[in-house]
């Protein structure tokens, strides 16, 4: 089975090319398929690097700010060319006090939209996109943006596993076609659902037993929960018969869909990004024959309004 990769081989991209790369959206920016999100470590940030990543994606929220301040110091550290990596934050939930949170001009100077010209054209970023709007929201900012001569965003930040399918499928890939706009998506394996670790209950050292996840507790042992959990046995043993771990198969079946830019990953061992990573090599097993098959296993394929009108 493809549990990692030879890191070596990886280096400088040799073996993947433009498939190990994609435009974000319509725009011009070439990001890795892959990201690393959330909490950063030096030698998980390293050997991502190595491994052709160039996407790391943050939030002002993450470890209560300190996550912005430890990239930059890794960064910093490491004397990476900035031109090289790409680096994503979001804003909303910030500070404790009333003028660090949402998204007032206090907070990031006024008017999503205008702010975010304001901000790119300073320099301060490049480009700006969503996270969790809705289609009709982004279409919105799309609508001001073109009205007022200012800069609409490129992507979406958005949930998207085998349980969590219609935006990503149906309601993008919309947007993608009319108005250039990519999806960035997160929780490949659904919070470590998807890779087993809660077939035969909770375990201690586990996400979902950890203060605050309450939410995935239950979730795991609601009775919609079993009925995913049976299907997540059913997809691995479709793994196993393409030589691959289901984590690697969770996030080339993310990768196949239509407008798919970059998949976030949540790691926190080297070990597991080795293993993600390697999802890259069974990309190419993602045929039309391979889909349809974890399709009827899911039974949740969502249908665009055409095909329901058809």
């Amino acid at each position: 089975m493809i549990k990692e990769l030879n890191v070596h081989s990886l280096n400088g991209l040799s073996l993947w090319g433009v498939l190990f790369h994609r435009n974000l959206g319509k725009s011009g920016l070439r990001v890795s398929c892959l990201g690393l999100g959330k909490l950063m470590a030096e030698n998980l940030m390293t050997l991502a690097f190595e491994n052709g990543v160039n996407l790391f994606d943050t939030a002002e929220v993450y470890a209560s700010g300190r996550a912005e301040i430890t990239l930059g110091n890794i960064i910093k550290k490491k004397g990476w060319r900035r031109s090289s990596f790409v680096i994503t934050t979001k804003i909303y939930w910030g500070g404790q006090a009333e003028t660090e949170r949402g998204l007032s001009r206090k907070h990031i100077i006024e008017e999503i939209v205008r702010a975010m010209t304001f901000v790119i054209n300073q320099g301060m970023a490049m480009y700006w996109g969503t996270s969790r709007w809705s289609a009709m929201e982004i279409m919105e900012a799309y609508s001001v943006a073109r009205q007022f001569n200012l800069i609409p965003p490129v992507c979406e930040q958005a949930e998207y596993h085998y349980f969590q399918r219609d935006k990503v499928e149906v309601q993008l890939p919309e947007l993608y076609h009319k108005i250039g706009v990519g999806a960035m998506t997160w929780s490949p394996l659904a919070c470590g659902l998807i890779t087993g670790k809660y077939s035969d209950g909770v375990p201690e050292c586990s996400r979902a037993a950890m203060k605050g996840y309450q939410w995935l507790k239950e979730r795991v042992n609601s009775e919609e929960g079993r009925r995913q959990l049976a299907k997540i046995k059913e997809l691995h043993l479709l793994a196993d018969r393409l030589g691959c771990t289901a984590a690697q198969l969770a996030i080339a079946w993310c990768l196949r869909s239509e407008g798919v830019s970059s998949v976030l990953l949540g790691v926190s061992n080297t070990d597991q990004l080795l293993e993600n990573l390697g999802a890259l090599q069974i990309l190419s097993q993602m045929t039309s024959q391979t889909v349809t098959e974890i399709d009827a296993l899911l039974g949740n394929k969502p249908h665009s309004k055409k095909e329901t009108r058809a």
